[in-house]
């Protein structure tokens, strides 16, 4: 069973993704917040495996709930936007948001986005990832030196990493090399543990504010 917790100072939006998550089988909703301060009240109660977090909430906002969580491996944290290209949304992913979800996606993509999360396989909004991550590309840091820890990956892992920066699944980067799903699988694997990161999503942010990408590439 994946856990949730939901955070967002709209209660027809907690209700009403509440009601839909609980009907799924394989999920269940742990209870709701109505700002980022009780979020991470909740969260640090109830243990959830996935928060829904809103961005802007009274008291304190997604930004600084995502930042407070973001120290271990649970819970995953999920952005919920009403815009696509929302400058927090870029600052959740820094720090340690595994992905977003704009909040007039379709019911599927949201359980879908949960699901995903849950299993650390890849980051979310598949019909705006690729938008995302170019605009993400266009605001590089310059303050964050390259991480040590990606001279020790391979040739292969480091192309892996790359392919992973421009938003492609695994099954895409398998096309791409021609190579099995479960080999580019065990290279993902292998990378995130190598550069001791949670998720495909916090590789992308590695990737691009490291310089190993560039925007555009």
């Amino acid at each position: 069973m994946i856990k949730v917790l939901i955070v967002d100072d709209q209660a027809m939006v907690r209700q009403g993704f509440g009601a839909l998550l609980a009907a799924q089988p394989d999920l269940v909703v742990l209870g709701d917040a109505a700002d980022g301060a009780e979020g991470v009240a909740a969260a640090r109660r109830l243990d959830p495996d996935v928060v829904l977090m809103d961005v802007r909430m009274p008291v304190m906002d997604g930004l600084e709930a995502t930042r407070r969580l973001a120290g271990g491996d649970r819970p995953k944290v999920i952005i919920l936007t009403t815009f696509d290209l929302d400058d927090y949304v870029y600052e959740a992913l820094r720090a340690g948001a595994s992905g977003f979800l704009l909040k007039d996606a379709p019911a599927a993509d949201l359980i879908h986005a949960v699901r995903v999360v849950a299993g650390g396989e890849a980051l979310l909004a598949p019909s705006v990832t690729r938008r995302l991550i170019a605009e993400f590309a266009s605001r590089p840091r310059a303050d964050r030196p390259r991480p040590v820890a990606l001279n020790g990956l391979t040739p292969r892992e480091t192309e892996v990493l790359r392919l992973i920066a421009r938003g492609l699944s695994n099954q895409e980067i398998a096309d791409l090399l021609v190579l099995a799903e479960q080999t580019v699988k065990t290279h993902v694997s292998r990378v995130l543990g190598k550069l001791g990161l949670r998720d495909r999503a916090q590789a992308v942010v590695l990737a691009y504010e490291s310089g190993l990408v560039a925007a555009g590439e």
